[in-house]
């Protein structure tokens, strides 16, 4: 799959098949689009192109600062990897953007630079300058500069926002089956080990300190999860903390994973984590003593339940 960091940059010469979104999670729902497109463009013998945009246009148009997404950019790369696309194009989200009309994104986008034949698009997808186009504009734009509209179905459409939705919702409740569910896999995070305070090696529970970069990624709801760590070609399991460390003194929140039967030093090392289960809240002690007690329980538990999932 060929990646491009904008539309200008695209080339190709062949006839394309384009579907527009932002593919935020690259769920189950996102998978039967993504499946559509590629069998499209098999069948039509032209290439697949997925353009998506970043930032996300909320943050752009409604500054909305808050948003959280299920992805990073490159979390987002390598799942669309798997589906076999000929290009993915993620496009600079900017004012400038936002203010072309509907007709110049159609001439000069889709037709002029990506060479389109067909696009896959949702009956509820607007688009142009205050997204005032629908897609019954798409269509005579169609008509008028020879390709084809293929709607996605308003079935397909309330699973894909169903789905969004739901997972969002799911890992801030905690609820990480749900969304391990909908999204077909397991939710990630990443980031590089920093140094910590070094507490939990005093109470032979030693913690590796995540720090995530992407301050937009959605970080599910305080408490322990059961995880599994992915460092460089290796996996190990492990249990992972997300919250204030109120035992000790509470502070910013802290991502922090104990990996079970493990003593390299992995420090200013970059580490995936997939979170398996949720098993409790985070809980204030009354000593790191009765905090020790229960991590040894959480283990206990956690290493049986490993088992029972393998």
């Amino acid at each position: 799959m060929n990646i491009f960091n904008s539309i200008s940059s695209f080339t190709t010469t062949k006839k394309t098949i384009v579907t527009i979104g932002t593919f935020d999670g690259v769920h189950i729902g996102h998978k039967k689009v993504l499946q559509k497109l590629h069998n499209l463009a098999k069948e039509k013998n032209a290439e697949s192109v997925l353009l998506t945009f970043f930032p996300h246009p909320r943050m752009v148009l409604q500054q909305d600062l808050n948003i959280k997404l299920l992805n990073t950019i490159e979390e987002k790369k390598q799942l669309i990897s798997q589906f076999e696309l000929d290009h993915l194009i993620i496009h600079p989200f900017d004012l400038e953007f936002s203010r072309l009309t509907a007709e110049d994104f159609v001439k000069n986008v889709l037709v002029n630079q990506l060479n389109i034949c067909s696009i896959i698009i949702g009956y509820d997808h607007r688009f142009g300058r205050n997204r005032t186009a629908t897609i019954d504009d798409l269509i005579e734009f169609g008509t008028k500069y020879n390709f084809e509209v293929e709607q996605i179905t308003a079935k397909e459409i309330d699973e894909i926002a169903i789905s969004s939705t739901k997972i969002r919702n799911a890992l801030l409740d905690g609820d990480i089956e749900t969304a391990n569910t909908y999204l077909g896999y397991k939710y990630t995070l990443s980031g590089l080990v920093i140094e910590g305070k070094k507490i939990g090696r005093t109470i032979n529970f030693p913690t590796a300190n995540i720090k995530v970069d992407e301050e937009y990624k959605l970080i599910p709801q305080n408490g322990v999860y059961i995880v599994s760590v992915e460092i460089d070609t290796s996996t190990h399991f492990g249990m992972m903390n997300i919250g204030n460390n109120p035992t000790i003194s509470e502070g910013d929140q802290n991502i922090e994973v104990h990996i079970f039967n493990f003593s390299q030093s992995i420090y200013n090392t970059n580490i995936r984590i997939c979170f398996i289960e949720r098993i409790r809240n985070e809980e204030k002690f009354a000593s790191l003593y009765e905090l020790k007690k229960q991590l040894e329980k959480d283990k206990i538990f956690s290493l049986a339940r490993i088992k029972t999932l393998q």
